[in-house]
């Protein structure tokens, strides 16, 4: 996987539809990306699993709760359970392995050079959280190598978790022992697809997809499902593309893996695959290049009117 997070997001290049490998997804070619052994990167997931129970736990405890509140520089918003998960997760994967690195939204990167590192988002969705909002998720991706091998992420008051390693599959589950294997859907027209996205107006405003609005148009369906929560629903097979700018490599680390191996595909708007991004298109695969070329170009084809 091409770039590095330490020079920070990079804008798109415009998409080139000469230069697109329309072969680079599915699960064949995730489980090709592997870099470790099965144990190993069991045990990696097994530790993510373990952090994600405790980091659950406080979430639940501070939820429709008095709450610390701090905006950040960005103007985001921060509560001390954001900070209290990642310090215990960062505590755990220390403990079980101090040669690991880590790239956490609140405290940063430390480790650098590390050929592992895990990427911690602590509370994927704070501003759902501070609301009350119950859409909001802890999200760890494991990387070799500059290449992600695995990713949880964690909804506890949705009580429900999806999870992924390379070669082994995404899934979904309530409750131990009780998960079920995910897949994109088939669909192959934009006429028949489901988009979500995060926020049109972000899109909208970033320049960098001035299709967007005819895009929508051209579907059969849109919806605002943002964060965590459009590419859960996309590897599920219910939507066939997820819109997002201006997010990070912790926000997108561990529904890469998910994405790729529910056999679907995760590029920036100009077709670069990577989570050092400050845009991302996430799609069944089938319908990439068609949502790329649409988002690159104003206009497009109007949404017939049903009767």
């Amino acid at each position: 996987m091409s770039g590095s997070i330490d020079g920070g997001n990079r804008a798109p290049s415009p998409f080139d539809p000469t230069r697109f490998d329309d072969s680079a997804w599915g699960p064949e070619w995730s489980a090709a990306r592997r870099r470790g052994r099965e144990a190993e990167l069991r045990e990696w997931l097994d530790l993510a699993l373990a952090c994600c129970d405790a980091a659950d736990e406080i979430a639940r405890r501070h939820f429709r709760h008095d709450l610390e509140i701090s905006t950040k520089s960005d103007r985001t918003l921060v509560t001390q359970a954001d900070r209290l998960i990642e310090t215990l997760i960062r505590e755990r994967i220390l403990s079980a392995h101090p040669g690991h690195g880590l790239v956490g939204e609140e405290y940063g990167t430390e480790g650098h050079g590390s050929s592992v590192r895990w990427y911690v988002d602590p509370i994927d969705g704070t501003h759902n959280f501070v609301r009350g909002i119950p859409l909001f998720a802890t999200l760890l991706g494991v990387e070799r190598d500059g290449e992600l091998q695995v990713g949880v992420l964690s909804a506890p008051a949705l009580g429900e978790r999806w999870f992924a390693w390379r070669g082994g599959g995404a899934w979904a589950s309530r409750r131990p022992g009780d998960a079920r294997r995910l897949a994109v859907s088939r669909v192959g027209a934009t006429a028949e697809a489901q988009i979500l996205y995060d926020s049109p107006l972000d899109v909208e405003r970033s320049g960098w997809a001035p299709g967007f609005t005819g895009l929508l148009s051209s579907v059969w369906r849109d919806r605002g499902f943002g964060d965590f929560w459009g590419y859960t629903l996309l590897a599920e097979g219910a939507a066939e593309a997820m819109i997002e700018v201006g997010i990070h490599p912790w926000d997108l680390a561990a529904p890469l893996v998910l994405v790729e191996e529910a056999g679907g595909r995760m590029t920036d708007f100009g077709g670069r695959r990577a989570v050092d991004v400050a845009t991302v298109v996430a799609s069944n695969g089938r319908l990439h290049r068609a949502v790329l070329a649409a988002l690159a170009l104003p206009g497009g084809e109007k949404r017939p009117e049903r009767a």
